[in-house]
């Protein structure tokens, strides 16, 4: 074993994971909630007309791969932590309850784990804190890490709330122009662009040969395959492109990849992954 506890030799050194509809199923509520108070911040915050938020609201994620990033890149000027607060401030958060199912799965998992989201640090720090999860991840890999602002920005989170950094984690928010030949002021860095990918690979310091990546989006899994990376669909049983592994969800994790627990006592697994006796219903 390495110093981390990961059985040497073994195939997968880093599980990263994205958060939003993967970590918790999508009949939750949250993504729905978060696609109308997107469309309310645009109306009543930027004076877009109500018949062309929603129209612009879909087409700009196609495009830019969150609607915030497609509006900066339109020029529409605004904080990025007030959108954040207005976004996610009046989430459902009730709705996300402790999964001791997930939590003991991901203790039990000897290789480092890191969540990898376009969200907010505060958002991720909610909805870790509702799962039971704050414990889990070495890190945080979120929206200010991968768009640091000119200021040293608190941009990892661990689980006692105190802020760590990865090695790599060199990100220029100042530099003159992204790939697409918008200014960094108004281009954001996030999935599924290929260039967050390998940031994140970056940061993280891994090697993606030895690392798989769980989402929820098709667009994700491409990028994270071309990238490098192992991949995994979640929330669906059925393969898309990019996809080396699906999951109808991520409490399957066991028994489609069982390879992630190789090199390790079998009593010892199950002492983790069955460490509670309640029962939950999973719904993906």
């Amino acid at each position: 074993m390495d110093a981390a506890g990961v059985p040497s030799g073994a195939k997968y050194e880093c599980l990263l994971f994205d958060m939003d509809d993967t970590l918790y199923p999508l009949s939750s509520g949250i993504n729905l909630a978060c696609r109308k108070n997107i469309e309310d911040y645009m109306l009543h915050n930027l004076q877009i007309e109500e018949s062309e938020v929603l129209r612009m609201c879909l087409e700009l994620y196609r495009e830019y791969g969150t609607t915030m990033a497609g509006l900066k890149a339109l020029g529409y000027e605004f904080d990025n932590d007030e959108f954040h607060a207005y976004v996610h401030g009046r989430l459902p958060y009730e709705t996300l309850k402790p999964d001791p199912v997930l939590r003991n799965l991901l203790l039990s998992m000897p290789q480092r784990k890191i969540v990898f989201t376009n969200a907010d640090k505060d958002h991720v720090a909610k909805v870790l804190s509702r799962l039971g999860l704050e414990d889990c991840f070495e890190g945080v890999i979120c929206f200010e890490t991968l768009n640091p602002s000119p200021e040293p920005a608190d941009d990892l989170l661990d689980h006692n709330d105190e802020k760590i950094s990865f090695p790599g984690d060199d990100m220029d928010s100042n530099s003159d122009s992204g790939s697409n030949g918008l200014s960094s002021k108004s281009r954001i860095l996030c999935k599924p662009s290929v260039e967050a990918m390998e940031a994140a690979i970056r940061i993280a310091n891994v090697d993606p040969s030895k690392t798989i990546f769980f989402d929820d989006s098709t667009r994700n899994i491409a990028s994270g395959k071309a990238a490098g990376l192992h991949t995994v669909i979640v929330g669906s049983s059925v393969l898309v492109p990019g996809a080396d592994h699906s999951l109808g969800s991520v409490h399957n994790i066991k028994e489609a990849l069982p390879e992630i627990w190789e090199g390790q006592e079998a009593e010892q697994i199950e002492q983790f992954i069955q460490g509670t006796a309640i029962e939950t219903v999973v719904r993906a």
